[in-house]
C-alpha cells in the first residue's frame, strides 16, 4: 500500500504506475534554505491554498525557478495543521478533475513547514516570529475567507473578539488579524524591512479590506499603548507595505468519496476524510477542477518569485479590479449562488445536476449572459465571453466536482449585496439599461429569501446553512408589517399588492395551499414580513425599491409560498420555461 509519506515517496515506480507525478526538486534543500532564508508564508491552509497555490510554487520549484518552499500557517482556531499535514509531512495529494471524468494526480511538496499561528502553540509562534523578523520574507498571503478579516458587526461596531484583542495586545492575540499585525509589529521592531501583504480571498477589493484591518489592529494598539505610532505609519507606508488587490477563482469542494474511492483501489492508502469540532472536512488528498484563475496586482516593494512561470497573470491595479468585477458580480459567483439557494429549495446535492435541469441551466445563463455582461468592463487579460461560456458549459456541469448547493449558501447574506448589487445599480444608473427589464436576478433575491424559511419546495423542513445573519433576518421575516404600510409602500409594491398578494397581517394558515410545516410554524404564524428584509439597502447594496424593484420581487416571493412545487412554477412562468422531464436528484 502506498503511503503519503516522505518515507512513501521513495516507492517511484509504484507512485508511477499509479499515474501520480511525484515532485521533481530536492526538498531537504528546499526545507533547509526555508528554514535560513523564508520568503513565503501563507495563513489559511485549507483546499485552495493546497489546488492552487502549493501547486503553483511547485511548478516554480520543479523548474529551478525557486529554492525555497512555502510555510503554511493555519489560522488559531484551525485544526488542519494537526489533521491533515503534519501525518503526512506536510504532502498533499492534488487530484484535479475535468468534464471527461479524467484524473489528473500530483504529490505537492511544495509546503517546507505547516504551523500555527497561535501564541499559545509557542514553539510554533516562535518559529513565525524569526521569519517575520527575517528580511528575506517577501510575501504573506491569506485565503482565511472574508469573515477571517471581519472586525466589525453588521452595524458597524467592532466585535466582541475585535475589543477583547484590542485590550489584549499583541502578545495575547487569537483573531486572524491580531496575530498577523502582531507578527507584522516584530518585523517592524526588527528593522520595519519590506513586505507584500497579498489577500487570496474572494472577496472584491481584498488588498484593501486586509489592510484597513491590519492598521485598524495597529492604530487601536497604539491608543492603549501596546504599540508605537511609527508601527501604523510603517503599514501605511505603500512604497514599504503592499496590499495588492488580486482575482482567484477555482471551485474545490469537500474531499469526494468517489475520489478516495478510486484512490484506493489505486493502492494508496490513508486517504481518509477527518471532521473538526467546528464541523468541517479535509483529507490528505483534495479533489478540485482543473480549471484555475489567479490574477495579481504586480506590487511587491521586497520583491516575488517569478510568479508568471507558473501561470499567475500580473497586473496593474485597474485590471485587476476588473477581473475581479467580472467574476463577483456577472459571470460565476452570482450564478454560483442563484444555483446554491434554489438547489436547496428543489431538493439537489449537486451543482452539476441542477446545470442538467434545463430550468435552472436557464436562470444561470439569464443572470450571466442577459443581465450580467451588459453591465461587465472588459479586462482585456481574461475573455469575459469565453470566461462565462466555460463556465456554463465546462465549469458547473463537471459531474467529477461533487459541489453542493448547501456548501455554495453558507454566508449568503454576506456576498448577496456583492454578487447582485453591482449589476442593479448599474442598471439604476445607466440610462440604455431598465431595471424593468431584470427578471433573472430578481427571481434570485426572491429565492433566496423563499429559501430563508426553511422549507423547501415540497414543503420538507431544512437546515438553512450557516450564516451569520441567518438569525437576524428571520426574525425580520417573522417581525409584524408596519401597521402604515398600505399608506407609505412605493406604487410598485402597491401593484403588487393589487395582484393578488396576502394582507398584511393575515396568518399563513389563511393562505391557501400554504406548506403545512410552514402554516404550523411558530416563527411564521404570520404571512413572512419580507419587506423587512428587501428594504435593507446595506444588505443588498442598493436600494430596491427605489430601483423599482422591491415589488417585483415581493411578488416573486408570494408566489413561490402557493403550495407545494410553487417554486418551480413560479420560476418557469417569469423565466418562460415549460415543465421538464422529471429529473434525478442526488440523495
Amino acid at each position: 500500500m502506498l503511503e503519503l509519506s516522505e518515507r512513501g515517496l521513495e516507492q517511484v515506480e509504484a507512485w508511477a504506475a499509479a499515474g501520480v507525478e511525484l515532485p521533481k526538486f530536492d526538498r531537504r534543500q528546499a526545507a533547509e534554505n526555508t528554514r535560513n532564508r523564508p520568503r513565503w508564508i501563507h495563513f489559511g491552509a485549507g483546499n485552495i491554498f493546497r489546488s492552487l497555490i502549493a501547486k503553483a510554487h511547485q511548478k516554480l520549484l520543479n523548474q529551478g525557478l525557486a529554492d525555497t518552499g512555502i510555510l503554511a500557517a493555519g489560522t488559531p482556531d484551525s485544526e488542519t495543521i494537526d489533521r491533515v499535514y503534519r501525518p503526512h509531512d506536510n504532502l498533499t495529494l492534488l487530484v484535479e478533475t475535468d468534464a471527461e471524468g479524467n484524473l489528473r494526480k500530483e504529490i505537492l511538496a511544495s509546503v517546507a513547514e505547516a504551523l500555527y499561528a497561535d501564541p499559545l502553540r509557542t514553539d510554533d509562534y516562535a518559529r513565525l516570529v524569526r521569519v517575520f523578523e527575517n528580511p528575506s520574507l517577501q510575501l504573506v498571503s491569506f485565503t482565511v475567507t472574508e469573515k477571517g478579516y471581519a472586525l466589525t458587526e453588521p452595524g458597524g461596531g467592532y466585535t466582541e473578539e475585535a475589543l477583547r484583542n484590542f485590550e489584549a495586545g499583541p502578545e495575547r492575540s487569537e483573531n486572524v488579524m491580531a496575530v498577523v499585525a502582531a507578527l507584522a509589529l516584530r518585523r517592524y521592531r526588527a528593522g520595519a524591512s519590506p513586505l507584500a501583504f497579498v489577500s487570496l480571498d474572494n472577496c472584491p477589493n481584498n488588498g484593501d479590506v486586509l489592510r484597513k484591518s491590519l492598521i485598524t489592529v495597529a492604530k487601536e494598539w497604539a491608543i492603549r499603548g501596546h504599540a508605537e505610532e511609527g508601527f501604523v505609519h510603517y503599514l501605511e507606508n505603500r512604497s514599504t507595505v503592499s496590499f495588492p488587490l488580486t482575482m482567484i477563482d477555482k471551485i474545490t469542494p469537500r474531499p469526494s468519496p468517489l475520489i478516495r474511492e478510486e484512490l484506493t483501489r489505486l493502492g494508496i492508502g490513508g486517504m481518509e476524510e477527518t471532521t473538526s469540532s467546528r464541523h468541517t472536512y479535509a483529507a490528505p488528498f483534495v479533489n478540485a477542477e482543473n480549471a484555475e484563475y489567479l490574477v495579481i496586482e504586480d506590487d511587491f516593494p521586497a520583491g516575488r518569485p517569478p510568479l508568471e512561470a507558473a501561470g499567475i497573470l500580473l497586473a496593474d491595479r485597474d485590471t485587476v479590479n476588473r477581473t475581479d468585477t467580472m467574476k463577483v458580480t456577472a459571470c460565476l459567483n452570482p450564478l454560483h449562488t442563484a444555483l446554491a439557494v434554489t438547489g436547496c429549495l428543489l431538493g439537489y446535492a449537486k451543482i452539476s445536476d441542477e446545470m442538467r435541469d434545463p430550468l435552472l441551466r436557464t436562470l444561470a445563463e439569464r443572470i450571466g449572459r442577459s443581465e450580467g455582461l451588459p453591465v461587465v468592463v472588459d479586462p482585456v487579460i481574461l475573455s469575459p465571453e469565453k470566461f462565462l461560456d466555460e463556465v456554463l458549459n465546462e465549469r458547473f456541469p463537471n459531474p467529477f466536482i461533487p459541489d453542493t448547493p448547501q456548501r455554495i449558501a453558507s454566508d449568503t447574506s454576506k456576498k448577496i449585496g456583492i454578487r447582485f448589487g453591482h449589476t442593479l445599480r448599474a442598471y439604476a444608473e445607466r440610462e440604455e439599461l431598465k431595471t424593468a427589464d431584470l427578471v433573472a436576478i430578481p427571481l434570485a433575491i426572491a429565492v433566496w429569501c423563499r429559501y430563508l424559511l426553511g422549507v423547501d419546495d415540497e414543503g420538507r423542513a431544512f437546515e438553512p446553512s450557516p450564516d451569520p445573519m441567518l438569525d437576524e433576518l428571520r426574525r425580520r421575516l417573522a417581525s409584524p408589517a408596519a401597521e402604515d404600510a398600505e399608506s407609505t409602500e412605493t406604487a410598485e409594491t402597491g401593484k403588487a399588492h393589487a395582484a393578488g398578494l396576502p394582507p398584511d397581517g393575515a396568518r399563513l394558515g389563511s393562505v391557501p395551499n400554504v406548506p403545512p410545516v410552514l402554516a404550523s410554524s411558530a416563527l411564521f404564524g404570520t404571512t413572512p414580513n419580507v419587506r423587512a428584509v428587501l428594504a435593507d439597502a446595506e444588505l443588498f447594496g442598493v436600494d430596491l425599491y427605489s430601483a423599482g424593484l422591491g415589488g417585483k420581487i415581493e411578488k416573486m416571493f408570494f408566489d413561490m409560498l402557493d403550495g407545494p412545487g410553487a417554486v418551480r412554477q413560479t420560476l418557469e412562468r417569469e423565466l418562460g420555461i415549460g415543465q421538464p422531464d422529471r429529473k434525478e436528484k442526488q440523495s
